[in-house]
Parts: C-alpha cells; structure tokens; sequence
C-alpha cells in the first residue's frame, strides 16, 4: 500500500457553545485545517489541524507541502515519514506551524493503519478499555456572567457530566474575592460530588497562584490547569508544591521534549497533551508513556473525536475534555453517556468529514 494524493481544505465553523447555550460573539468564526490522505489500495485516512487564526492559510499550506513529500510512501510507516519530514523542513520546528501540519498527516496515517488492521486507532495505541470518563469545557467561561454560570452548571449535571470545567482569572477590573466568589457560587450550584476543574490559561503569576489557590482550596477544586506561564517550570513546580489542589499543565507546549523538561521539575501533577501541538498521536502517546514513568496520569486537550481513542489506549489516562469544538467537521461523533465516552468500534477513527459541512463552510484560504 502507498500513499497516491492527499488534499485539504480550510474549513470555517461558526462558533457556538452547544453545552448549556452560553453567548457567543455573533459572527464568530473557528478556522480549522481538513485533511483526506488517500492510497492506492483505496483506503482514506482523515486528519485535521487547527490553531492558525490569521495564519491558517500558512498552515494549510505546510500541511500540502509536507503531504506532497508523503506520495508513494507506505502510510504504515509512520516513524519513517515523520522524518523524513522532520528533514525536508529542516530547521523549522520542533514549535509552531510545521508540528501543527505534521500532526494532521500523523492523525491520517493513524487512521489509514487501523483501516488497513480492521482495528480501531485506540485498540492499536494499547487497548486498555474502550469507555471513558468526559468532561464538559467550554460551557462555564470567565467571560460568561456569573449568573449564567450558576444556571448552566446544574444544566451540566442534568444531562449526565460529573466533571465540568471553569476558568478564573476573570476579565476587567478582577479582585481575590470576585474570583473566589466565582468558584464559590459554582460549587454550591452543582454540589460536593462534582469534579470541578479550573483553567488559568497562564494569566497569574506564581504569588497570585499560590494565593488565589489557597483561598479555594475549601471549594475541593479536581485541578488548577496552567495556573502561570507554560515554560515557567520552577513556577508551576512551587505552585504545584505549595497546593494541595493538583496542577495540570502542557496543552500549551509543542513536541515531547518540553514534557521532559516539565516531568524532570515535578511542575505538574496532571500531565495535559495536545495531539495537534506535540505532532500527532505518535508523538502524544511518547509523551504519555513519559508520564506514565513519573506516576501521573493524563488528559487530553480539545479534539474529543480523536482524543478519546488516546485516553482510552494507555493505562494513566484521566478523563477526556470535552469540548465539541471540531465535531461539525464529522458525519458521527462519540457524544457523552452518563459523563463518559465509549470508544467508536469502527476502523480506525472511526469518522467521515460531513461532506455538507465542508461545503457549507468550506473556503479558500
């Protein structure tokens, strides 16, 4: 089997919180990368890459121009096309936009090994069960109005999630107090057996991370993530130290080796990995066995569709976030049950671009 024509689209979805209704910005827009690999036995992987905003037509291009070095190659080979990939785009990574178009490739030729095994992608990274736990992100956002944030989190609860995730660092003229108040109100609203995770997105400091953290620390919070700067390594270690309340941390850093960096200084007590960042599922899995070795578990980052096949596959995963920022892009996709995901016991991923949502909201980038 080799690799005869790839192709690829930008694909513009508009934004929505389907979790609980929360407001959008009308008009609103979502950029992401489709990716269609094909072979000559007939056999299509699919992958898809994201993060380019005002460079998705750059990213788009690297993802053509690296696929265009993937013709007649075996797609099963993974290893051996991820470097010679590695080589044709010499000293551009391991960061930004070439790990991103190497991802969508790795993703495809993931899909295209289960296709050809008849197995799906999670039972070829390991199998080690095929439902998992889900979290609900997206629907309880800093820049949502307390109020609705105390009615949308019971609605989570409603339809099943026993996992759900905010943000503090909250916009304007913030204090201490409105931000343990936040946490406060939420807890109260969804109860004590809820996990309650919260997101930083790197907007604190180590000294108000320690504070802040401290102040909420009787609300019982499941983890803190990416509470101070992704690369402040000595920062996340002294929060993680100085908290009894986990740390989670990496969505924001590319390829495996910034994970060793982050595992050797006991920074995180979650180790979170983004398939898109590190360079696809080849490498996600590297990073996961990484953390496996320092006794942690993982989570994934976005990408519920493809990430549950990840959690699923290895022996420390957590739970899968659940954020269905990317799900218009597919015919089916794994939805939550009870606050989990099973995995789809279809070949490979176990997904097909919806080909009316890639027309509707296809463009030219």
């Amino acid at each position: 089997m080799k690799i005869s024509h790839i192709q690829s689209q930008v694909v513009r979805l508009p934004v929505d919180e389907p979790l609980a209704g929360g407001p959008t910005v009308p008009g609103a827009s979502r950029d992401f990368v489709a990716l269609r690999v094909g072979t000559d036995d007939g056999v299509e992987g699919l992958g898809v890459t994201f993060f380019g905003g005002a460079l998705t037509g750059s990213l788009k291009a690297a993802v053509d121009g690296l696929g265009a070095l993937t013709i007649g190659e075996d797609p099963l080979r993974v290893e051996a096309i991820t470097e010679k990939l590695r080589a044709a785009a010499g000293s551009s990574g391991p960061g930004g936009i070439f790990t991103l178009a190497l991802a969508a490739i790795d993703i495809a030729l993931w899909d295209i090994k289960g296709k050809a095994f008849n197995l799906p992608v999670a039972k070829l990274a390991g199998g080690f069960r095929d439902r998992v736990p889900t979290y609900a992100s997206g629907a309880l956002m800093r820049t949502f109005p307390l109020d609705h944030v105390a009615r949308a989190a019971p609605v989570l609860v409603e339809k099943g999630f026993r996992q759900m995730k905010t943000q503090l660092a909250l916009p304007g003229d913030t204090t201490p107090e409105r931000e343990v108040e936040r946490i406060r109100v939420i807890r109260e609203a969804v109860g004590p057996e809820i996990d309650l995770m919260c997101d930083i997105n790197q907007r604190w400091d180590v000294r108000q991370a320690i504070s802040i953290g401290s102040r909420i620390e009787p609300y019982h919070m499941f983890w803190l993530e990416d509470v101070v700067a992704h690369d402040d390594y000595p920062g996340l270690a002294a929060v993680a130290a100085a908290l009894a309340t986990p740390i989670a941390a990496g969505e924001y850093v590319y390829g495996k080796v910034p994970f060793r960096h982050m595992l050797e200084a006991r920074s995180v007590d979650i180790v979170m990995v983004d398939v898109l960042r590190a360079g696809g599922i080849t490498q996600w899995l590297k990073i996961a066995g990484m953390a496996e070795a320092f006794n942690l578990p993982v989570v994934n980052h976005l990408y519920p569709e493809v990430s549950v096949h990840l959690v699923a596959a290895i022996p420390n995963g957590l739970t899968v976030e659940y954020m269905p920022w990317s799900s218009r892009l597919f015919e089916e996709v794994p939805v939550p049950v009870k606050g989990a995901l099973a995995v789809p016991d279809r070949p490979g991923l176990g997904l097909k671009f919806d080909r009316d949502a890639l027309s509707r909201y296809g463009m030219s980038a």
